[in-house]
């Protein structure tokens, strides 16, 4: 039951807009800023959908983080999802009608920056500009940077490169997911990886701000993209965060961190490796979106503290759904596998992530100032939809 399933795939994004995608490194180092780029894109005939998954370390790395064989896993990886495209054209030119509002992700624990194209290609679609960035905090299953290669490197022949983007004098050196060690205590190894993401989601906004002046800029990749037909293509007034999981704490870091971002939406956030101390710190709006087997009353009580009498908070659940029904595994796998593997609930994954994605939009438009229609979905933030819950599934004490 891998790919060979016809009815499987990840599902086109839904909005007015064809979707473009492409990768920026800007700065080769492992303190430089990795994402990928997804964005409203002129019909090309020409463009192709890249692969979901660009090369064989993701697999290694997705092994390691599952704690399974590398050399096993990267085989049966590879015969569930080597074949699946995300539903957006690499490479493709940049073509929007107006300046496109600006998301930020952050994507999970053991995740990478590819893994959320259904979200991420369909806020494009209905014209935003959404950065996914890859986390090198060792929170992410693989990564990449590079460094300068020595004198010794540069004389030996080259081997052939693992990726057409690699650039000819740099060497590409992997990151992979760090396990904790026997004893570790988990919060100091959290905090202080939920402080970096979200000191590289506000790192990636920055060299958008600068792609978007057209300040002459070097992306480490050599992607066919012309990244200088972004310049005044954003509204860097109407600014958002968004994440999953790790991703979703590392939004609401980010708030704290960053007024420029207006509001967030953590998609069934991870509370534990926020300080509660910048709960109070946090001063825009906030959207949670749970799913209902994931959470738990010690999480949804963290989140609670982030109620306020004056700032918009938001809390909805959809209903049969898991922790993975956010990620595109979700639509990858057949129904016993995906369930087996916790990947899928018993709502089907598009009616869940369309519910997610809309009422994403109609938040988005209510605290970014959009001339949109997206507030034909404003009751699903109130939970008005028979797949939906307003508020939590979960039961809180009230001590």
């Amino acid at each position: 039951m891998g790919n060979n399933c016809s009815n499987l795939g990840i599902p086109p994004a839904k909005g007015p807009y064809p979707v473009g995608c492409t990768d920026f490194m800007l700065d080769h180092t492992v303190h430089g800023s990795f994402f990928r780029l997804y964005y409203p894109c002129q019909e090309s005939d020409k463009a192709e959908k890249p692969d979901w998954v660009p090369c064989r370390e993701y697999f290694n790395g997705l092994a390691d983080f599952m704690k399974i064989n590398r050399a096993f896993s990267e085989r049966i990886f590879n015969y569930l999802f080597g074949s699946y495209k995300i539903p957006a054209y690499m490479d493709a030119p940049f073509k929007a009608d107006a300046k496109c509002p600006v998301v930020v992700f952050s994507h999970g624990l053991g995740a990478f920056r590819t893994l959320y194209s259904a979200i991420c290609a369909e806020l494009a679609s209905r014209g935003f500009i959404v950065a996914s960035v890859e986390h090198r905090d060792e929170s992410s299953s693989a990564t990449y940077y590079y460094r300068e290669m020595t004198e010794e490197e540069k004389a030996k022949p080259r081997v052939p490169k693992s990726c057409a983007s690699d650039p000819d004098h740099l060497f590409k050196v992997w990151m992979y997911y760090r396990v904790l060690k026997h004893g570790e205590s988990e919060f100091p190894v959290r905090n202080k990886q939920v402080k970096q993401r979200a000191d590289e989601c506000i790192l990636a906004l920055e060299r958008l701000e600068e792609i978007n002046s057209g300040r002459p800029l070097q992306n480490v990749l050599k992607t066919d993209f012309d990244w200088t037909t972004l310049e005044n293509s954003m509204d860097l007034c109407r600014l958002a965060v968004m994440g999953h999981s790790f991703g979703g704490a590392t939004a609401i870091e980010a708030l704290c961190k960053e007024v420029k971002f207006k509001c967030g939406i953590a998609l069934d956030a991870w509370m534990f490796p926020l300080d509660e101390e910048i709960f109070p710190r946090v001063k825009q709006p906030i959207f949670f979106i749970n799913s209902e087997r994931f959470q738990w009353a010690g999480n949804i009580s963290r989140m609670r503290k982030l109620d306020s009498a004056v700032i918009q908070r938001k809390m909805i659940t959809i209903r049969g759904t898991v922790h993975q029904s956010f990620p595109d595994f979700t639509f990858l796998t057949g129904n016993w596998i995906g369930k087996l593997m916790k990947l899928k609930g018993e709502t089907d994954p598009e009616i869940a992530i369309d519910l997610s994605n809309k009422a994403s939009l109609a938040f988005l438009q209510r605290h970014l100032g959009l001339e949109k229609d997206f507030n034909q979905w404003d009751p699903l933030i109130d939970g008005e939809d028979e797949n939906l819950i307003q508020g939590t599934n979960i039961v809180q004490s009230s001590i």
